[in-house]
């Protein structure tokens, strides 16, 4: 294991365990995953466009939302009465497309994923 993994955490005595634990519990949510895709995708939105594209309430988002930006896993910006929401950076995006993956593997047979490897080489 390179020097530059263990200074981040990589280790199984890291005390970051326990707080990535917390992570996937904050990602262990259908709705919020839903979020998190559809902010990778549009880049920032409302409460009321997110609400919209998750089918879910805007008052059940706002809530999920808040729980997400607590976890700083989103962020904020107000333009005048409207909120806007963002991804606080890349990794909770990169976490959700590899849960995905791993739930193509789950399916059987070849998941789409790596269907794409084969299409680039």
């Amino acid at each position: 294991m390179s020097a530059d993994k263990q200074g981040c955490g990589y280790s199984p005595d890291s005390s970051f365990v326990e707080l990535a634990v917390e992570v996937f519990g904050m990602l262990a949510d259908a709705t919020r995953v839903r979020i998190i895709l559809a902010l990778q995708d549009a880049g920032e939105l409302s409460v009321n466009n997110l609400a919209e594209i998750v089918d879910k309430s805007p008052a059940a988002v706002s809530q999920h939302l808040a729980k997400l930006r607590l976890a700083r896993i989103v962020a904020t910006r107000q333009d005048g009465q409207r909120v806007y929401y963002r991804l606080e950076n890349e990794h909770a995006s990169e976490l959700v497309a590899s849960a995905i993956f791993q739930a193509e593997h789950s399916l059987g047979g070849v998941p789409r994923h790596h269907h794409q490897d084969r299409a680039g080489a």
